[in-house]
């Protein structure tokens, strides 16, 4: 009996022992994750579009070093230290000594890093300069070189990368794998190397450094304000997305906890009476719904798009905290595209312009956009999806849809009722002079 009682002491005090450290571990852990800015994309999410979300020219970061489409850029990015280095004129040492002491933070930033096997703090200090370097390189060569005979630094105008040359045919294809969630740098990184580089004042850094890459992204790109220091690149991109104030509400939003969804494509809302405009901003937010007319921001569809969206949302959902901006955008125009019909219509509105394939392909893009996407019941388009199918299910312009979709969209249909109104026209003058002079016998001479 004592022999028991001693075991099942020593059982309680290793199950006790156990459950301890699980608690301390997931302490850690918890406070870790408070740190996470890049994340790895789920299986379930990259199964829908495995190709949006994998560099094909160039990683950043250690979730696709090595992968054998990127390793050509490799010898460039060695080539780029080299020059970065020289062009400070400090010693590596300088780099190495400053990255250190932020090490920690650094690999914090990343999610799953000890399962990708870059634990090894050296190892990744290495890695984060030579890809931030590298970083640094392209976005000040590109926003540099504006002609053929243009040079950067120490770069030759022929150049594979750092050239006009460079600019024109290898750089797109660095633009769309810079905005990936798995592909970005912690900001931090950037900051420090060009703080160790001696050549921009730590007080101007921040606002030098947004200027810098959302120049690279398009001249068009800006920041009115940031109240948050940017992540990395991605989430700097998404802030420009944003920018400008959504329209005010004009009743309160769907107290519903579920998601609303517009019952009816934009040609059909579009036979319900309701016009359709541009936007005044370019801001994912800016879409408002008021007397009939709904205004949605200007977009262009070109190649990169399905990416950068994919992108933006996975960030969203990743990121606590971050907003829903985008994923509601990608809902809503999900919502009201079906067919290459709706996008014909949007185009004509002003509202979609296509640098790349058809309004099918528009179409299909939105179509798979939002297979993965679940809309935040409190989101901030929720109200307007409302007041849309309020609008729609109005006896009024309910029947007018009826109308326009039954007898206006076939010529032949509208052919017919047409004759049948001008028959019906002929039958009531003709009853009506049949009828006329039997009340009138003084008048029809």
């Amino acid at each position: 009996m004592v022999e028991e009682i001693k075991k099942d002491s020593t059982v309680s005090v290793n199950l006790e022992s156990a459950l301890s450290q699980i608690e301390a571990k997931s302490s850690i852990a918890s406070e870790k994750w408070k740190k996470r800015s890049i994340y790895k994309v789920p299986q379930s999410t990259k199964a829908l579009n495995q190709k949006a979300y994998k560099p094909q020219v160039v990683s950043f970061g250690p979730y696709h070093h090595g992968a054998e489409q990127v390793k050509p850029m490799e010898e460039h990015k060695h080539r780029a230290f080299h020059n970065f280095i020289r062009n400070s004129g400090k010693p590596i040492m300088a780099y190495v000594e400053a990255l250190f002491l932020v090490a920690e933070d650094l690999m914090e930033a990343y999610s799953y890093l000890e399962s990708t096997g870059w634990s090894d703090k050296n190892k990744f200090l290495q890695l984060m300069i030579l890809d931030g370097c590298f970083m640094l390189e392209i976005l000040r060569a590109n926003n540099a070189i504006s002609a053929p005979q243009v040079m950067y630094g120490n770069y030759d105008v022929k150049d594979p990368i750092f050239s006009y040359h460079g600019k024109v045919y290898i750089v797109p294809h660095i633009q769309k794998d810079m905005l990936m969630l798995e592909n970005q740098l912690p900001m931090l990184l950037l900051e420090k190397l060009i703080i160790v580089e001696g050549k921009v004042e730590e007080d101007s850094l921040p606002a030098y450094l947004n200027e810098t890459i959302l120049k690279f992204f398009s001249p068009s790109l800006y920041i009115e304000k940031m109240q948050d220091k940017p992540l990395h690149l991605l989430d700097l991109y998404r802030t420009s997305q944003l920018q400008g104030d959504p329209p005010k509400r004009i009743r309160p939003p769907n107290p519903v906890n579920e998601p609303v969804h517009i019952d009816l494509s934009a040609l059909q809302l579009h036979d319900a009476g309701i016009q359709f405009k541009a936007s005044n901003t370019h801001s994912f937010k800016d879409i408002s719904f008021q007397g009939g007319v709904l205004a949605i921001p200007t977009l262009t569809v070109d190649d990169a798009t399905e990416s950068i969206l994919l992108n933006l949302v996975a960030l969203e959902r990743s990121h606590v905290g971050m907003g829903n901006e985008v994923t509601s955008y990608v809902f809503f125009m999900d919502n009201i595209i079906d067919s290459a019909k709706d996008v014909s219509l949007l185009r004509q509105d002003g509202i979609i312009h296509i640098a790349l394939g058809s309004e099918k392909d528009v179409a299909n893009v939105f179509n798979h956009l939002a297979e993965n996407v679940t809309p935040d019941p409190k989101g901030n388009l929720q109200d307007i999806h409302a007041r849309i199918n309020a609008y729609c299910n109005a006896k009024h312009h309910a029947w007018r849809a009826h109308l326009v979709h039954t007898y206006f969209r076939n010529p032949w249909a509208f052919l017919s009722l047409a004759a049948a109104i001008f028959l019906l026209v002929l039958t009531v003058v003709q009853s009506f002079y049949g009828i006329y002079p039997y009340y009138h016998p003084g008048k029809s001479n």
